[in-house]
């Protein structure tokens, strides 16, 4: 009979363990990077490899994608959780009627530039009157270009637009190009000068363009009410506090499991972009996103601007 109950008490005990185990586990969340990873990812890392995702209950998931252009499109489509977007495309599929909703910030400042030679004879932006001036991808960058030369009283009629791919820097290199725009100042410019061709920047929130978010995380409209979503984005900001207070460390912690990035390149774009991510990921700046939303308007990129609070908001 005490060995009777002693079984019975096992099974039951491990009864018990299946079952609030099954209820402890934590919550999957698939989020979909806008490329392959690198340091602008470094708050979502940190986070997972400090375990505050883990702490609050969340198991999660980075996937990058095959083709940049798909993840809002997959969160709008429920077969992922969360994406990371950039403000201005966000916009653009609002206004395409995607039903996806801002929900934090990872990187709060424009990285996007037109950038030069730094020995060139371009000093100034009515300096590229003539020139030719090479871009990745149409639309959004030309808009960029557009404005900027209007502050120089010029137009695109007065510059040359050929499409180099993805292959900025090295067009300017060989002469392809005089000038580049939508050159990451994080990337490009560190790239130039360790190849020993250093680079000059002009930044296109001092040249007409409003401030904006580079890199943002989007959901969709219908989930914008779970607790899960907070609790990610919580955990997002232990991750930057503690890559801020200890960015030898977090460098370490982001390189354990990607070794491949360990080199020049990225420990230069590291450096630089710390001070670019955003301290309160969640935070909402409602003017700032209005007041960006009003100039793709303006630029005819966007046809109607809906209410924000049914495509930006702050996690409650």
């Amino acid at each position: 009979m005490h060995i009777m109950n002693k079984k019975t008490l096992l099974i039951l005990v491990t009864f018990y363990l299946s079952i609030t185990g099954s209820v402890m586990a934590n919550t999957k969340l698939t989020v979909l990077l806008d490329w392959f990873l690198n340091p602008d990812h470094a708050p979502l890392i940190i986070a997972q490899e400090k375990g505050y995702f883990k702490e609050l209950g969340l198991d999660v998931t980075f996937i990058a994608p095959a083709n940049p252009n798909d993840p809002p499109k997959l969160v709008a489509a429920g077969k992922a959780d969360i994406a990371i977007s950039y403000q201005h495309q966000h916009q653009m599929q609002v206004d395409q009627g995607l039903p996806l909703v801002r929900i934090a910030t990872l990187v709060a400042t424009p990285l996007n530039a037109l950038v030069v030679l730094a020995d060139s004879d371009i000093k100034t932006i009515a300096d590229l009157k003539g020139k030719t001036i090479g871009y990745s991808v149409g639309g959004f960058e030309t808009v960029l270009l557009k404005v900027m030369l209007a502050q120089a009283g010029l137009q695109l009629s007065d510059v040359t637009l050929v499409n180099v791919n993805f292959s900025l820097s090295p067009s300017l290199f060989t002469g392809r190009t005089d000038a580049v725009i939508g050159a990451f100042r994080n990337f490009e410019l560190n790239q130039m000068d360790i190849e020993n061709r250093q680079g000059k920047a002009f930044f296109v929130e001092e040249h007409g363009i409003p401030a904006y978010d580079e890199l943002i995380l989007i959901a969709h409209q219908q989930k914008i009410g779970d607790k899960h979503l907070r609790n990610f984005v919580n955990a997002i900001e232990s991750g930057v506090q503690f890559l801020i207070n200890h960015p030898e460390k977090s460098w370490k912690l982001f390189i354990r499991n990607n070794p491949d990035l360990d080199d020049e390149l990225n420990r230069r774009a590291w450096a630089d972009t710390l001070p670019r991510f955003a301290l309160r990921p969640g935070a909402l700046d409602e003017n700032r996103y209005r007041r960006f939303a009003q100039f793709l308007s303006e630029q005819e990129m966007v046809h109607n601007v809906p209410k924000l609070e049914t495509w930006a908001v702050e996690l409650r």
